[in-house]
């Protein structure tokens, strides 16, 4: 995980010192793993790291009796994914019958990869694929599933051995996942996989925490133009009945929005069990420009983000256009770098429409031209910083046609800017009345938004100091941590504590770590000690320096 996600663990571990933490950090790409460690707060007593974007083939000789297990598990997961799509085909949960099925065909899997060691062999093997050709041919299948071709068989069976990885991993023992007291899952999907295994196998109670909805991600990625309809039908049911399992199975659900909590819910979570946390950001680099709100220029319109299509910055400079109608004075700061190539080539398509849109003026026949419109990045000589950047605005803009949980205008928001956005995502959850709120891939509306508070300062200073009040209140980076460390109290005080603890004679100590060991503070005694079995051989044996993430993470 990285970008803010990894930032909200790397503050939640830190911010949480009263507890101990083993942090499983599942990685996605060798990128991922380059970007560099950081050194670890000494509550975290150990790192396991696994990745998941590769695997070596386990070596794993399968047995008749295995064989036979092997293609009972995997037929019944392929027959469940061919019988259907996930639970948000028009019912608010997944039939029971069906969830129990894939619930006991995944387990199957996992008690498979215990007893033998692994299940990528076996993931692999000509036998899985003939196994899903068999469910995609069997009556009862959808047409859909029945139209599948053999390279679509193939990518199928590639993407579930990919997701699957998580089964195959060495942390079944007493000294792995069962010696936690608790599970933080810091997403849902494949990632979330190991908490399901402690769940199962060790009844560790699961805590799952989505900002960014897995499924959601996956349903944009694979769209129509990614994958012929067979692959998006059978990976849309995988990926929506893992994540109606993962939510039947957590204690406890804390989406950071209402927008993720929707789809939770959507997918058959229990509203019971569901708490919103907003995610934690630091204030403290913004105080400085939210408690002086009169360094902007009040022509200025800023807009700060990752260049991307679903951005729309084209709609933004249309609009921008409108504004120079009504304020020929007025300037547009976009400030961000490009996400990918994609992202790179989208830069260079503003870059061109802007020079298009907004011919070099000068003030006379002698001077040097001026674009109204600038493309920076943080660090240029114009933008230092990303405070220095929100302050030289009067009004930050967001033009998004998608968006989960907007960083950028909570960031103006502490800096105690007036706010224009498009209505998607969680946007209007998290202004709350502080900004104006228009339709996306609507330019004429935004226009309008940001000319009606160029025209009114004292309406911007009275929206700018409301939306800094909100954002100290909700999204700090304390009250995510007090919120994590009342649930994690909550759920351990309704669950026994299974690790058996020996004296100094090692004679067990009944009773050594009771719930109220957890409150801050040493209870127990110092001489006391945990039994172990070892290190999985998966796992770094020695000290180690990892993006610490608060508990799983990846896929």
């Amino acid at each position: 995980m990285g970008g803010d996600a990894g930032l909200w663990c790397d503050r939640l571990v830190r911010g949480l010192e009263q507890h101990e933490f083993d942090v499983y950090a599942l990685s996605r790409s060798r990128r991922q793993e380059d970007e560099g460690w950081v050194p670890l707060p000494p509550q975290v007593g150990r790192v396991r790291t696994a990745p998941l974007w590769t695997a070596d083939d386990d070596g794993v000789a399968y047995g008749r009796r295995a064989r036979r297990r092997f293609t009972e598990h995997y037929g019944e997961l392929a027959a469940v994914l061919c019988a259907g799509a996930g639970p948000d085909t028009g019912t608010d949960a997944e039939p029971t019958d069906v969830a129990d099925r894939f619930g006991n065909a995944l387990y199957g899997l996992a008690e498979l990869a215990r007893d033998e060691g692994g299940l990528v062999g076996a993931l692999r093997s000509d036998t899985a694929l003939r196994t899903l050709e068999r469910a995609c041919r069997a009556s009862g299948a959808l047409r859909t599933a029945r139209e599948a071709r053999v390279p679509d068989l193939l990518t199928v069976t590639a993407h579930l051995e990919r997701a699957l990885r998580p089964l195959s991993l060495d942390w079944y023992g007493d000294d792995g996942l069962g010696a936690a007291d608790l599970c933080h899952a810091t997403a849902g999907g494949p990632a979330a996989l190991p908490g399901l295994l402690a769940r199962h196998f060790c009844d560790v109670p699961l805590l799952v925490t989505e900002y960014g909805v897995q499924l959601r991600s996956h349903y944009l990625t694979l769209g129509p133009d990614a994958a012929a309809p067979a692959v998006r039908a059978l990976l849309a049911a995988f990926h929506g009945r893992l994540a109606a399992e993962v939510y039947r199975s957590a204690v406890i659900l804390t989406p950071g929005n209402a927008h993720a909590r929707r789809w939770q819910e959507r997918c058959g979570a229990d509203r019971a069990r569901i708490r919103t946390v907003y995610p934690g950001m630091a204030a403290g680099r913004f105080t400085e420009v939210g408690e002086s709100p009169d360094r902007c220029d009040p022509d200025t319109l800023v807009w700060v983000g990752r260049v991307e299509p679903a951005k729309d910055l084209v709609s933004l400079l249309h609009a921008f256009a409108e504004v120079r109608k009504e304020e020929p004075k007025a300037r547009l700061r976009i400030v961000g770098a490009p996400a990918g190539p994609e992202g790179a080539a989208y830069l260079g398509h503003c870059r061109v429409l802007a020079a298009q849109l907004f011919p070099d003026e000068a003030e006379g026949v002698h001077a040097v031209g001026d674009n109204p419109v600038s493309f920076e990045e943080i660090g240029d000589p114009e933008a230092p910083t990303l405070p220095d950047v929100y302050a030289a605005g009067a009004v930050v803009v967001l033009s998004s046609v998608v968006e989960g949980f907007p960083i950028s205008l909570i960031e103006a928001m502490f800096c105690g800017r007036a706010t224009v956005s498009t209505d998607t995502g969680a946007v209007v959850e998290v202004i709350g009345g502080t900004g104006l709120v228009v339709p996306p891939r609507n330019p004429r509306a935004l226009a309008e938004a940001c000319v009606a508070l160029l025209h009114d300062p004292e309406r911007r200073e009275r929206l700018g100091a409301a939306a800094r009040a909100r954002a100290l209140e909700l999204f700090t980076v304390e009250q995510n941590i007090a919120a994590f460390h009342a649930i994690y109290l909550e759920i351990v005080s309704h669950c026994p504590v299974r690790r058996v603890v020996l004296d100094e004679t090692g004679e067990p100590l009944p009773f050594a770590t009771p719930a109220e060991s957890h409150v801050p503070g040493r209870w127990t005694g110092p001489t006391a000690r945990v039994m172990t079995r070892g290190v999985p051989g998966w796992a770094t044996t020695t000290p180690v320096r990892a993006t610490p993430l608060a508990a799983l993470e990846g896929a």
